[in-house]
């Protein structure tokens, strides 16, 4: 069977037969951390499933409303299957939140006023909250500008600095905020239990300081989610994990009722929060995918731990190793040139089912410090879950590999990904 598979690879998408070989001994040495992830994934499924069946999801709830909204039993069961899934209290789940960066912004500026403390515990945010925090550009409306205190408390030694944040918290901190992925970091993502001890110490100190966690890229990884540890208000996007490569787009907050319907003012209005907001149709396709996201997740991890011990295995460094435990999805590959970033993302734009004839090339994306060049053909556009690549273009030149709707799909991206640079030397 791995004979025809090869065969296969090698004739219709031309890897070497030495590079496949190398695939092949690549692939025995990861029996049990497969079996781990499987055994992550069943426990996720039945989850999901019950959910659906305790909150009783009938075909009725994928019937259309219009206008206003009001009354639409289909947005109120999936937010009450999200709430039940993450161990919550309430949730918004909607298509018209339009991205991670959308959903965390909501949060962010429906609960802090002026005056409040944010402290950021994990180092900076990812890069596209830059201006709403205030930390580049001149944004008006940024948090900063607005008069919220921000603070950051820095990894040290590529862990989250306990000493340091007990001491950062002051009378006025009003939010604490955990990244949970690496974004364009080279460090490990933040595992549960890890949340579970920052969870502790704020709590420790002030029971009433809120614990905000950016959960992207990081749903069904472990059996728990951060609400389960007690963290009061997470949000991310639908598009990534929890839309199983089926929902179309929108994004998700689950936490703590009241801070919900805080968060619920600004996503319409004060007054009406939650209770209105059409979903066009589209409960079925997020709960589908919901449904599927497990599944979906324990592929695309899977398909990081063998895109990690192949370049492991080229003397590459990388991040996480294929043995570490994960808490996100992404791989990171300190490749250290920009000509073979390039190569890496265009051998996987090239395994792609959509646009696998584009050619990515890098350009100054909006919300970015430096040009980014990005490889994603998918059936979603932007979707993170199925199988892409990215990076910045400034040393020292990591790429970051993610997802993937199979494992085979996956692993073929890393292939064409290694075979693309081997071939800058032909």
């Amino acid at each position: 069977m791995m004979d025809s598979a090869n065969h296969l690879l090698g004739t219709l998408f031309n890897i070497s037969a030495g590079l496949l070989d190398k695939a092949t001994r690549v692939e025995e040495t990861l029996g049990d951390v497969f079996s781990q992830i499987d055994q992550v994934n069943q426990s996720n499924q039945y989850k999901v499933l019950k959910a659906m069946q305790e909150c009783r999801l009938s075909d009725q709830h994928f019937n259309w409303t219009t206008g206003y909204g009001y009354n639409d039993i289909g947005r109120e069961k999936v937010e009450a299957i999200y709430s039940m899934v993450f161990k919550a209290e309430d949730s918004i789940v909607r298509p018209t939140i339009a991205n991670g960066t959308h959903a965390l912004s909501l949060c962010l500026t429906g609960l802090l006023n002026p005056g409040d403390e944010m402290i950021s515990v994990t180092g900076k945010p990812y890069d596209t909250l830059d201006e709403l925090i205030g930390i580049r550009g001149n944004y008006k409306g940024s948090l900063i500008n607005i008069g919220v205190k921000y603070k950051q408390v820095d990894f040290r030694e590529g862990q989250v600095d306990f000493d340091a944040i007990d001491k950062s918290i002051s009378k006025k901190t009003k939010l604490i905020y955990i990244q949970r992925s690496t974004g364009y970091g080279f460090r490990d993502a933040i595992s549960i239990s890890t949340i579970a001890e920052i969870v502790k110490l704020i709590k420790g100190r002030r029971s009433d300081i809120i614990c905000m966690v950016d959960n992207c890229y990081g749903e069904f990884l472990e059996t728990e989610e951060p609400t389960g540890v007690g963290v009061d208000i997470l949000a991310g996007s639908l598009i990534k994990n929890p839309g199983g490569g089926i929902a179309l787009g929108g994004g998700y907050i689950v936490g703590k009722k009241t801070l919900i319907e805080e968060v619920s003012y600004k996503l319409t209005s004060p007054g009406i929060g939650k209770e209105c907001g059409l979903t066009f149709g589209q409960s079925r396709t997020m709960l589908q995918g919901l449904f599927l996201a497990p599944q979906i997740v324990s592929a695309a991890i899977k398909g990081a731990v063998f895109c990690s011990k192949l370049f492991e295995a080229e003397g590459y460094e990388v991040k996480p190793k294929y043995n570490d435990p994960r808490s996100d999805i992404i791989q990171s590959i300190k490749l250290g040139s920009e000509l073979k970033v390039i190569a890496f993302c265009k051998g996987v734009q090239s395994a792609a089912p959509v646009d696998s004839f584009v050619t990515p090339e890098p350009w100054a994306m909006p919300g970015y410090d430096s040009s980014v060049i990005m490889a994603a053909g998918a059936f979603i556009q932007g979707s993170s879950i199925e199988l892409s690549a990215d990076a910045p273009i400034k040393p020292p030149y990591i790429v970051y590999f993610q997802g993937g709707l199979t494992y085979e799909h996956a692993k073929l991206g890393a292939l064409k990904a290694l075979q693309t640079i081997y071939d800058l030397n032909e």
